[in-house]
């Protein structure tokens, strides 16, 4: 199994609960094929650097998982199927980027404890 990284940018229009919705489907694609979820940031509202279909902000979520090959190629298809996902990028972490990613979840983890 490889480690991945999928970013994805909702529509802005979307309401909290239709926002979480959309996350939750994505999940549970994952998890229906196997994929082991690591880690899951939701980076909030953001504005784009760029406007795209004449949107200027979006709703940034990160998830991080181990997977089969395969499971990538399904979730691609889910994004360009759901009019709510106006850009996504999945990429294959390797070994670097994984140890990066999971200092950066320890760093996290210990400033949420000392608030």
């Amino acid at each position: 199994m490889n480690q991945y990284e999928t970013v994805f940018i909702l529509t802005p229009v979307l309401s909290d609960v239709q926002m979480k919705e959309a996350v939750e489907k994505f999940k549970a694609i994952l998890t229906q094929e196997g994929a082991e979820i690591i880690n899951e940031e939701n980076w909030g509202l953001k504005k784009l650097a760029y406007p795209i279909q004449k949107k200027s902000t979006g709703f940034y979520q990160l998830i991080e998982f181990k997977a089969e090959p395969s499971v990538i190629e399904k979730l691609d298809v889910n994004y360009r199927r759901d009019e709510r996902v106006i850009r996504f990028l999945t990429f294959k972490m390797d070994k670097y980027a994984a140890e990066y990613a999971a200092k950066r979840r320890n760093v996290k983890s210990t400033k949420k404890e000392e608030n």
